[in-house]
Order: structure tokens, then sequence, then C-alpha cells
């Protein structure tokens, strides 16, 4: 057999297969519909398998932006809200330092009202801050409130120092609800007649009234000195040393610190005396002063 003969046989016998194919296609197109619908149906289940799997790739990745995104915008919230409550914590600071301020310094009241918002006003119209704006704002008040609270602390040492040379200072009677009895200066003795240098002024008090300091000092003395009988002394450590005499008995001793208009001794009238009173005295390095210049109205009354 040739090579030709068998090309001939062989493309004879395709031709017969195809005759027959196409028999049964013609005598059952229902199940050729089928086949070729399946086919179509696998290649687009394929390809929307394919789809969906792209699709749902997609979201998992904005899914996982949009987490990383709320959890830095959590961050930035929460390191504003530190700062928030350091700012917080330095405005009632500046605030109760300046409540004391106003109390050290006797400001009128309603003078200044730290609890009152404080008025604001402006006729630009508001749009979005950026954060970044935001934070710089913060650090700018963060430094501003560093500067005021420096600012302020200097000024509370100056007047704590001013309140520490008034309270130092005598500035009231040693006797309360009480009228001078005899002034400072000449006057005659009650005593043995004549003339004599009074070094003090003396105060109206009934036995047992409370003697109290006129300004805040450390006790130099208690005890008993002729003519003055029963003596307290008070050291102010500014030159200054008041005397309070013929007590009934003192209710200090040496060394003792005392604060203004606080007792020292009890009213008599043990010494060189006539009847129940406080002899008051004003020393200044040693030398006598009048001590009605210092009590200003409390020691102008005089009976």
């Amino acid at each position: 057999m040739t090579l030709h003969t068998l090309s001939v046989q062989t493309l004879s016998t395709l031709h017969s297969l195809g005759r027959r194919l196409q028999a049964r296609l013609v005598q059952k197109p229902l199940a050729a519909a089928i086949v070729l619908v399946g086919s179509g149906l696998i290649m687009g289940g394929a390809l929307n398998a394919t789809t969906v799997n792209q699709l749902q790739q997609q979201v998992s990745g904005q899914a996982e932006t949009l987490e990383s995104t709320r959890r830095e915008a959590q961050r930035e919230v929460n390191a504003l809200a530190a700062r928030l409550g350091e700012l917080q914590a330095q405005a009632n600071r500046l605030n109760a330092l300046g409540d004391r301020l106003t109390r050290i310094a006797k400001l009128g009241d309603g003078e200044f009202d730290f609890d009152k918002p404080v008025a604001l006003g402006g006729a630009e119209t508001s749009q979005d801050m950026a954060a970044r704006q935001l934070v710089d704002g913060l650090d700018d008040v963060d430094a501003q409130f560093g500067q005021a609270g420096r600012q302020l602390s200097v000024l509370e040492a100056l007047l704590f120092d001013q309140e520490l040379e008034r309270n130092a200072m005598p500035s009231r009677s040693p006797v309360a609800s009480s009228y001078i009895t005899s002034g400072y200066g000449g006057r005659a003795d009650p005593f043995g007649g004549g003339s004599q240098f009074h070094k003090g002024i003396d105060f109206d008090a009934t036995t047992g009234d409370p003697v109290m300091t006129v300004a805040d000092g450390v006790v130099s003395f208690s005890g008993v000195r002729s003519g003055y009988g029963n003596v307290v002394e008070v050291d102010h450590g500014n030159g200054f040393v008041t005397r309070y005499a013929h007590n009934s008995r003192n209710t200090v001793k040496v060394g003792d610190l005392v604060r203004v208009g606080q007792e020292i001794a009890k009213a008599g009238s043990t010494g060189r005396s006539t009847g129940a009173h406080v002899h008051f005295e004003v020393w200044e390095n040693g030398r006598v002063h009048n001590p009605r210049k210092f009590l200003g109205e409390m020691g102008a009354k005089r009976g």
C-alpha cells in the first residue's frame, strides 16, 4: 500500500465520521445546546470566581488601610488628650495662684474673678482647622501658661515678702475694743507727783483680758522687770521690739513664734500700776518710739 492510498482512506474515514456526527446533532439538537451552554457556564463561572476573588482582595486591602488610618487618628487624639490634660492642670494651678495673689494683695471683690469666662469676639468667619494648626496652638498656649506661671510666682514671692514685712510692723492695738488712757511722752507722775517721761501708751483693760501681739515675731523676753511687773517682749526681726507690761500673767515663753493678733499674756496691774491696764511700748534699734504712729486708727481712740 502506497502513502497516497493511505491518505485517501484516512480522509474517507474522517469524512464518514463527520457525517455521522452531524446526523446525530441534527437528530438531538437539545443535547447539543446543553453541551454548548454548559461549556459557557463553566467558562463564565470560572471568570466570575476570579472577579469575586479580586474584589474580595481589594475590599480586604481597603479595610486594612482604614483600620491603620483609624489607629493613627486615635493615637493623635490620645496625644492631644494628654496635652489637654496638662494644660488643664496648668490652668487650675494658675487659677489657684491667682486667687491666692488676690487675697494677699487684698484686691477688691470682683476685680479679678477667675471663675468668670473671658469675653471674646470677632467678625471673622470660622473655617476648618488643620490638625497641625491645632497642635501648634496647644504648644503656644503651653508656652503662655509657662511664662504666666513664672511671672505670677515671682509676683507671689514679692507680695509674700511684703506681707511678711507688713506683719512684722506694729499695726494694731494690743487689746481688743479698748482706748488709750495715757499717752506717750511727758506726764504727771501718778505716784509721787512731779513729772515723768512715759515711754509707751496705756490701754484700758480688765484683769484677765487677752493681751495680743501687734505683729509677727519671736518672744525675746517673758518675765518680771522692775516697775513693769510681768512683761513680754517680742522681737519682730526688723529692728523693732514691742513690750507689753503690767500683765497679770504671761502665756508665752522665750523663743515662742507668735503671729499678729495672737494672745501672749493676760491683762493685769502688776508692777508700778494704779489699776488694770496694758502698757505698750515700741522700740526700734534701741530707740523708743511713740506707738501711736504705728497703730493708725486703732490707736487713735482716747478716753
